[in-house]
C-alpha cells in the first residue's frame, strides 16, 4: 500500500510474502481489505469484491451496515464503525474498503475511527482504469479522471511549509504547499483537456471519413466482462486481447463486419459498470462518443449471472447510456455466454427476453441468428433502388457492389440495371442513374 503525497491510498499489487509450497501456509497478500457498504437494500458485496480482486487485493471479509443514507461524518453509524474497526482486526485486514463514493471529510473520519487507510469505490475503479490503460489516449484519460477526483480531497499534509517571498512586497507567509499542489494540478488538468481536445478532432476526422463512406455503425456496449470483445472478434475476425476481468477494454476497437456481403463498421467500446464514475465518463467523452453516434447498439449481457445481478447489470448500462447522451440510440438485447447454460436456463431466458438473441462468442453459437436480426434493426437505414449504370461508370458500378453487398445486376445494351439496397444517407449520389419507369420490350 502507497499514500500519496495528497493523502490518497493508492492500490498496489498483492503479492507474496515468500513462503514456499506445500506445509507451508499460503502466503498473505500484500493488502487485505474488509469491506463495508450503507444499503438501502442491504445488497452484497460481490462486485466491490471483484474490483478489488481486479486491482490486486485480498477480500477477508465484509460488513453491510441498511440505512437510508449513509452518514455524513463517517459513512457508517457510529456503533458499525466500532464493530467495522474490531472485524477488521480479526481478519488481518489492513485496509478499508467503502461501495460508495466518499467524501474527503467522511475517508478523513472514518480512518482515524478505524485506524487503517480507507479507499473508496472510485478509488479502486479508477486504479484498475490506471493499470489497464495500455494508449496514449487512454493514460490521457485516466490521469484527467484521477486529477480531477483527487483535486477536491486534496489535504494540507504540507501546510506547515510556507515559501518566503524575496524582495520588497514579497514578505509574508506565501504559497502553502496544499496551495502549490492544487494549483500545479488544476494546470495540469488543464493541460490534458487541451491534449484531448486534439484527440477528440482527430477522432472527428476519422468518423467524418466513416460517415463519408456511409457505411451502417454499430456499437457493442454492455457490463464490463460480459464478453464484447469476444464477441468482436467472433464477428469480425479481429484478435482483440481478452482476459476474464473487469475493464480488460479500455480504447474502442472498430472492425469492418460483413453481413450478406455488405460491410458495416463495427465498434467494442469500454465497459460500463454501476456507480460509475462520473469523472471516467467526462474524460472519456471523446472515446463515448463512438456509442452516441451508432446507428445500432448491441447491449451485450452476461446470461450465465444470476438473475438479479443480470438486471442490475442491465439497468447500469442503461443509466450509464442514459448519461452519455445515447440513450435514444437503438439496440439490440443480445445475451451471451449461452454455452455455460443448461436447456431449462436458455428457455427461461427466451420467455424472459422474446425480443433478445440468445449467443455465445466463444463457441460461435447464434451468431448467424444475431447477424440477421442485425440486419432487420438495420432495415429502416436502406432504401431500395432502381438504377441503369453506364458501363463506362465503373467506379460507380464497384461503389454500389461496395455498399449494397448482393445486388441484382442485368447487363443491357444502355448500361447494367442494379437493383439493389444501399445506405438511405448516399442514395442521392445515385439518383442521376435513377430508372424511373421499367424499360420498354424490345419489339421487332
Amino acid at each position: 500500500m502507497q499514500r500519496s503525497r495528497n493523502g490518497r491510498t493508492a492500490l498496489t499489487p498483492a503479492s507474496s510474502n515468500g513462503h514456499s509450497s506445500g506445509a507451508q501456509p499460503p502466503p498473505r497478500a500484500r493488502q487485505r481489505a474488509f469491506c463495508v457498504a450503507a444499503q438501502k437494500d442491504g445488497d452484497d458485496l460481490a462486485e466491490l469484491g471483484e474490483l478489488l480482486r481486479t486491482a490486486g487485493v485480498a477480500v477477508v471479509g465484509e460488513m453491510v451496515q441498511q440505512r437510508e443514507l449513509p452518514h455524513p461524518n463517517t459513512y457508517l453509524g457510529a456503533g458499525k464503525v466500532a464493530e467495522a474497526k474490531a472485524a477488521a482486526r480479526a481478519c488481518d485486514a489492513n485496509l478499508i474498503a467503502c461501495d460508495d463514493e466518499l467524501t474527503a471529510r467522511q475517508e478523513r473520519n472514518l480512518e482515524e475511527a478505524v485506524g487503517l487507510p480507507v479507499v473508496d469505490r472510485t478509488t479502486v475503479i479508477l486504479d484498475i482504469f490506471a493499470s489497464h490503460a495500455g494508449s496514449a489516449e487512454g493514460k490521457l484519460q485516466v490521469e484527467l479522471a484521477q486529477l480531477e477526483y483527487n483535486l477536491a480531497r486534496m489535504r494540507g499534509l504540507w501546510s506547515h511549509l510556507e515559501r518566503l517571498g524575496g524582495g520588497i512586497g514579497t514578505r509574508g507567509p506565501g504559497e502553502t504547499q496544499i496551495e502549490t499542489d492544487r494549483r500545479l494540478a488544476r494546470d495540469r488538468i488543464a493541460a490534458l483537456r487541451r491534449r484531448l481536445e486534439h484527440v477528440k478532432g482527430t477522432r472527428a476526422v476519422q468518423r467524418a471519413e466513416r460517415e463519408r463512406a456511409s457505411l451502417p455503425t454499430i456499437a457493442l456496449v454492455g457490463y464490463t466482462n460480459a464478453g464484447k470483445s469476444t464477441l468482436l472478434n467472433a464477428t469480425t475476425g479481429a484478435d482483440v486481447g481478452v482476459r476474464d476481468r473487469l475493464f480488460h477494454t479500455l480504447d474502442p476497437t472498430t472492425r469492418e463486419l460483413r453481413l450478406s456481403g455488405r460491410a458495416h463498421l463495427l465498434t467494442d467500446t469500454v465497459g460500463f459498470i454501476s456507480k460509475l464514475p462520473h469523472q471516467l465518463v467526462d474524460a472519456f467523452a471523446a472515446t463515448l462518443e463512438e456509442t452516441r453516434r451508432a446507428d445500432l447498439l448491441v447491449h451485450v449481457l452476461d446470461a450465465s449471472a444470476p438473475d438479479e445481478q443480470a438486471e442490475v447489470m442491465r439497468h447500469s448500462v442503461e443509466q450509464t447510456l442514459e448519461e452519455i447522451g445515447a440513450g435514444d440510440r437503438p439496440r439490440l438485447l443480445v445475451l451471451n455466454k449461452a454455452d455455460l447454460l443448461d436447456q431449462d436456463a436458455r428457455d427461461e431466458l427466451r420467455l424472459r427476453h422474446p425480443d433478445a438473441v440468445l449467443v455465445s462468442a466463444a463457441s460461435g453459437e447464434g451468431l448467424d441468428e444475431l447477424g440477421e436480426r442485425i440486419e432487420r434493426e438495420l432495415a429502416h437505414t436502406l432504401r431500395r433502388v432502381d438504377l441503369l449504370v453506364p458501363y463506362a461508370d465503373g467506379g460507380s458500378l464497384a461503389e454500389l457492389h461496395d455498399l449494397a453487398g448482393d445486388v441484382s445486376r442485368e447487363d443491357t445494351p444502355e448500361g447494367v440495371r442494379v437493383r439493389a439496397l444501399i445506405p438511405a444517407r448516399v442514395a442521392q449520389r445515385f439518383e442521376r442513374f435513377a430508372v424511373s419507369a421499367p424499360p420498354r420490350p424490345v419489339t421487332s
